[in-house]
């Protein structure tokens, strides 16, 4: 099975087979996005990676950011590739390869992969979060992935959460500014800010020419150092994660929901918190069928993500 991961900054081709359940990463090869060529110019620099790792293609599965149209296989201007603009990446591939080819968005290829291999596998109904940089979904229902009519299912990060908020996906008070990298860092520069501004002290920022230093890892280390003001941020987190799950949970009652990065490094900070929202918000049958888990795959999940796509191809 070949995997193919398209980003902004590198195309990585990894090589692997799926024995008795098991996916194996056999070999893997990077080459940077170069941004500078056409679109086709860089599949053809990916063909010629892909062409001397390997001369067996079985299936081909390409991950990509949004958005995408899966139905006829194109690539449609993803914020961090401009200029890829109805890019018939499918095509272009099976004309070459002459196998099966799937593409789909990183968040619905991770969230095949935990569902095959990782924190999902044996459950019908799942919801994959990455929670990130930005904060991206994949759904499995019924025992398959569901990505709406037109590939844009399980954009959660877009739900507005509140009226006033830190932005994400375009939107202030959205989920994804409050649940995301990019939202953890604009929720602490604002409480540092207000804080710094009444004379107070922060344990995070000292003063401010150190607010554009602030990020969530900062944050997180301050939090876990057991400083009450890192830890408030990370509350205020939390509880919008319950609120956004809540949702989850009472409309599409999964038996799982899987959260990647920052929340398997950072669940301890996040979870009392948003269980004590989800115990106030959800109908209580729901919520106690559902577990809410921390993703297993780790790091090794963007190499896990494009093959399980080639394995659904070969399905």
């Amino acid at each position: 099975m070949i995997g193919i991961d398209i980003g902004g900054t590198k195309c990585a081709v990894s090589i692997g087979y799926e024995t008795n359940g098991a996916l194996t990463v056999e070999k893997k090869e990077s080459i940077p996005t170069d941004l500078s060529v056409s679109p086709y110019e860089m599949l053809e620099r990916l063909a010629a990676l892909l062409d001397g790792m390997t001369k067996e293609y079985d299936a081909i599965g390409i991950s990509c950011g949004g958005p995408l149209n899966t139905l006829t296989g194109e690539i449609l201007s993803p914020p961090n590739l401009p200029g890829w603009d109805h890019v018939e990446v499918v095509r272009f591939f099976k004309e070459k390869y002459h196998c099966p080819v799937i593409l789909q968005n990183d968040a619905n290829a991770c969230a095949l992969a935990e569902w095959r291999y990782g924190a999902g596998k044996g459950c019908e109904n799942m919801a994959f979060f990455t929670f990130g940089t930005g904060l991206g979904a994949g759904l499995i229902l019924n025992g398959r992935l569901y990505d709406g009519a037109c590939g844009m299912a399980g954009e959660a990060g877009h739900m507005r959460l509140a009226d006033h908020g830190p932005v994400g996906y375009g939107k202030a008070g959205s989920f994804e500014g409050f649940c995301s990298g990019g939202g953890l860092k604009q929720l602490g520069q604002t409480y540092a800010r207000e804080r710094l501004q009444m004379g107070k002290t922060v344990s995070f920022c000292q003063s401010t020419d150190e607010l554009e230093a602030i990020d969530a890892k900062k944050i997180a280390e301050f939090a876990k150092a057991g400083n009450a003001d890192a830890l408030e941020v990370y509350e205020i987190c939390g509880e919008k994660l319950g609120r956004g799950l809540s949702i989850i949970i009472d409309l599409l009652n999964p038996d799982r929901i899987v959260l990647g990065s920052i929340f398997t490094r950072c669940e301890e900070l996040l979870r009392p918190a948003m269980e004590k929202v989800l115990q106030k918000e959800t109908l209580a049958l729901s919520r106690e069928t559902c577990r809410i888990l921390p993703a297993a795959l780790g790091e090794q999940i963007g190499d896990y993500a494009a093959l399980s796509l080639a394995a659904e191809a070969l399905r």
